[in-house]
């Protein structure tokens, strides 16, 4: 795809993985919508950051959970610029909780948690169904977790969450195309202040010590290497829709 003159939504994209997408698209030519839930400050930060790089960029306020606002989220986009080309479900939430744990969630963090990292995302591909669809050459790109593939994380709900996501992308492949591609990238650890956080910084670097010492390739994610897997779903895998790509420095394998 070329990317100069079309026009991106990534969501949750004031920070992490998000943040480091929506640069990069912005950098490839495409003009870009910065989505933030809470996070204003460093939503209209990330959108200077592309205005630098060359694009023109609309600030949109929209929690995925809500189907109101994926649709306000979408009809601005293309009321600003009269297109859509790509969609990056980015915005994904957890609760951290020990997976023996089985008092540490409820049926209230299982509701919040899909919200976000499962209707979320469907609620923004049938918001975008129509203007994807117009673009010809579009591509959706679902960001799941090597947690939906391995049953670990931060939480079985949050696990049992990518791992429906995943297979939401494969219901999705097959009823958009073939207008539309539809993939999902699945990190592993990714290095930043959000995972820390959730984590403790103490576990946080014993984590990822661990990673390091195990992995055959001895790396963990970054949000750059994260939004680099998920460009090439956009411009350079253009016949493959309905995979899911593991990026885990290869843990996966052990």
């Amino acid at each position: 795809m070329d990317m100069k003159g079309t026009v991106s939504i990534v969501t949750g994209s004031s920070s992490g993985v998000g943040a480091a997408t929506v640069r990069l698209l912005a950098a490839r030519g495409s003009h870009v919508v910065v989505n933030y839930s809470k996070s204003a400050p460093a939503a209209e930060q990330v959108a200077e950051e592309c205005r630098v790089l060359g694009a023109e960029v609309l600030v949109c306020q929209a929690d995925v959970s809500n189907d109101a606002d994926c649709r306000k989220l979408v009809d601005e986009a293309v009321a600003r610029w009269g297109r859509l080309d790509v969609l990056v479900n980015n915005a994904g939430t957890t609760k951290f909780v020990a997976h023996g744990d089985f008092d540490g969630l409820d049926s209230d963090d299982f509701k919040a948690i899909y919200g976000v990292n499962v209707i979320g995302p469907f609620q923004m591909v049938r918001a975008a169904r129509q203007a994807l669809t117009a673009s010809g050459d579009a591509a959706v790109v679902n960001v799941a977790s090597v947690a939906g593939v391995k049953g670990v994380g931060s939480s079985i709900a949050y696990a049992a969450s990518k791992g429906a996501l995943i297979t939401m992308t494969k219901s999705l492949a097959r009823v958009l195309g073939p207008e539309i591609r539809v993939n999902t990238v699945c990190p592993g650890f990714i290095e930043g202040d959000w995972l820390a956080q959730g984590m403790g910084q103490d576990n946080y670097d014993r984590t990822r010590q661990m990673l390091l010492s195990r992995a055959p390739l001895q790396a963990v994610c970054t949000p750059e290497t994260v939004a680099q897997s998920i460009l090439s779903f956009i411009d350079s895998h253009t016949v493959v829709t309905g995979q899911h790509l593991v990026l885990d420095g290869g843990q996966l394998l052990l």
